[in-house]
């Protein structure tokens, strides 16, 4: 079962595993240094950028904590196995599972190729489906556990030049509800953190950007650090009753 911190030691997760795919660099970094942060053992996922993930592993290490880089392509299912195999037999455990990698790719689809398309379903959808399926039995068997899908503003307002990647985020914040449901059972608790414009530059600053004024109620482009900490809390005792929610962090600019 999961951790909790009782004793108030601002290490909450203390005891858990977390593997975070696309962990390298911006956002997913950010959530593999909260997260570690809260005491969980970091499992560090990149496809190629190995030296950056590598990187963050030294910053984790630094500051304490356990971390180790995990080389994989989430869209090929072997890879997946095999390094969720090695998770689990290096540290016997996982409890928290974070699909934070993507591609970025802009094309109008007038003008888009099926391959294109399918680069961005491959990574978003079919690597969300060979995570989840590797976590679940170790996750069942324990008792328990935590998924969070990244998503994103443009799964509900679409976007010029996204089509792929708003109908891609769109079917895993369904795939997240649908699994919410089916999960709770084994105390599984499955969201969505979608984050709004953010800043992913370092050093991360708090400066209004040009292009907020008016449209973003606060004024401002959000940092990485505050998608780390909002998927660092449902991970955490706090969000022990929050399942099948996806969590908005876009300033206001999308309100329900």
């Amino acid at each position: 079962m999961m951790a909790t911190d009782k004793a108030g030691t601002g290490r909450e997760l203390a005891g858990q595993v977390a593997l975070v795919t696309g962990a390298a660099k911006n956002i997913g970094r950010a959530i593999a240094l909260e997260l570690a942060a809260g005491g969980a053992a970091i499992a560090v996922n990149t496809r190629a950028s190995r030296a950056e993930a590598e990187n963050v592993v030294q910053e984790i290490r630094a500051a304490g904590g356990q971390a180790e880089v995990h080389m994989a392509d989430i869209a090929d299912a072997d890879q997946v196995q095999a390094m969720f195999d090695g998770v689990i037999a290096r540290c016997g455990r996982l409890d928290i599972l974070v699909l934070n990698a993507s591609l970025r790719q802009e094309v109008r689809f007038t003008e888009m190729s099926f391959e294109q398309w399918r680069q961005i379903m491959a990574i978003t959808l079919d690597g969300a489906f060979h995570c989840i399926k590797a976590a679940l039995p170790v996750m069942i068997k324990a008792g328990g556990g935590n998924i969070i899908a990244l998503t994103g503003d443009t799964a509900l307002t679409g976007a010029v030049g996204k089509v792929q990647s708003s109908a891609a985020k769109s079917g895993l914040a369904g795939m997240v509800r649908a699994l919410a449901r089916e999960l709770g059972g084994h105390g599984i608790r499955v969201n969505c953190v979608s984050p709004g414009h953010i800043n992913t530059t370092r050093p991360a600053h708090r400066s209004a950007r040009p292009d907020a004024q008016g449209l973003i109620p606060l004024g401002r482009w959000g940092e990485a650090q505050e998608i780390g900490a909002a998927v660092r809390f449902l991970c955490g005792p706090g969000g022990g009753y929050i399942t099948g929610q996806t969590l908005h962090l876009n300033g206001g600019q999308i309100m329900f």
